[in-house]
């Protein structure tokens, strides 16, 4: 008669089959660290995705850059810095505080932080740049 090991066996020890490993408390797992780069990265592509459902830019080739931004994260919280054109004319004051809000929770939906603020910067306001629009005199 042959027997395999572990076939009708019970379980020893941490990690067999049968028992799941015990974990230690929260406070003793650590934490898991964002770099502010990163932060960075996922505020730029929020604006940018904010930026086209918000502000509708002229199309590709009249000189808009795309969002830049920054991120300073302390104890589980997040300031971003964000710097993007807008297209002329808008309303500006209503577009950068629905795109602050559109990037905070975006933000905090990805990286699991609390965004205590979103400055936002308007590095310049772009027109269509219609060469039938002549200059008015």
């Amino acid at each position: 008669m042959s027997t395999r090991a572990g076939a009708g066996a019970p379980a020893d020890g941490p990690g067999d089959a049968g028992q799941p490993a015990a974990l230690p408390p929260p406070a003793e797992r650590g934490a898991t660290v964002i770099p502010d780069r990163v932060v960075a990265r996922i505020a730029a592509r929020a604006a940018r995705e904010a930026q086209s459902r918000r502000a509708a830019l002229p199309p590709e080739g009249s000189g808009t850059a795309e969002p830049s931004a920054s991120a300073t994260t302390r104890a589980g919280s997040v300031r971003l810095h964000l710097a993007l054109d807008l297209p002329y004319p808008t309303d500006i004051p209503r577009v950068c505080a629905r795109m602050q809000h559109d990037v905070a929770e975006r933000v905090a939906r990805l990286t699991g932080l609390d965004v205590r603020e979103v400055t936002l910067t308007v590095r310049r306001l772009v027109t269509a740049g219609d060469p039938s629009r002549g200059r008015v005199r």
